[in-house]
């Protein structure tokens, strides 16, 4: 793994990861993007060790199980009782030695699988890492053009309503005017889809003394 990935690899060094594809979490990481082919390669390389040393572990179990209980009937044996049917001392001595070697092999083998398997889990832990650095680089260029954005709204949006209200001041301003020259009649023939505030407020006063 000659990448940029040796701050990753100093920053988790002497630290103990949990195993990653067992934590619900970091599958959540990818929930939107997706897993990329270098990670799901290196995902399946880890569960397929999660797997042998499970069956290692189940293995050693069985091994010690039987040899406990080989071990009890030598000492029952010694002790007077009744000799179990089918085996004597000397054939529970030889079982008790072949599983004591079975064990030994067994452990070596899940020394060497739980070694192999912190290693991938480790590489996955930094391919992870990375996959997250980039997103949230990605991200937060992308935050940073959208608030570039959003501020150049602000600004223009600023633009437009002193635009909007200086516009409001010369209709009313004109409407005024021709008002004082021409009259209301006369005004009520112009169609305004915009009324300045004057002619809103004589409709009002109208309406007001039709009421009464």
């Amino acid at each position: 793994m000659a990448r940029k990935d040796d701050k990753y690899v100093q920053a988790i060094d002497g630290k103990k990861i949990p195993i990653l594809t067992l934590d619900q979490k970091w599958h959540r990481l990818f929930t939107q993007t997706g897993v990329s082919a270098e990670i799901k390669r290196k995902e399946e390389k880890v569960n397929e060790l999660l797997k042998k040393q499970g069956g290692l572990q189940t293995r050693q179990k069985d091994i010690k199980r039987l040899k406990n209980k080989l071990m009890q009937e030598v000492l029952s044996s010694m002790e007077g009782e009744e000799k179990p049917k089918g085996r004597s001392r000397e054939e529970n001595g030889k079982l008790i030695e072949e599983c004591n070697e079975k064990l030994e092999e067994g452990g070596a083998a899940l020394l060497e699988v739980e070694k192999k398997l912190e290693k991938e889990n480790r590489e996955l832990m930094v391919l992870s890492m990375e996959v997250c650095y980039d997103l949230m680089q990605e991200n937060g260029e992308q935050i940073e053009q959208i608030d570039e954005w959003i501020n150049q709204m602000r600004i223009e949006l600023k633009k437009n309503v002193v635009r909007k209200q200086q516009k409001e001041l010369y209709n009313q301003e004109l409407y005024t005017y021709m008002h004082d020259i021409f009259g209301p009649d006369v005004m009520e023939l112009f169609d305004l889809k915009y009324q300045p505030k004057l002619k809103a407020a004589e409709k009002e006063e109208n309406s007001g003394g039709e009421k009464k």
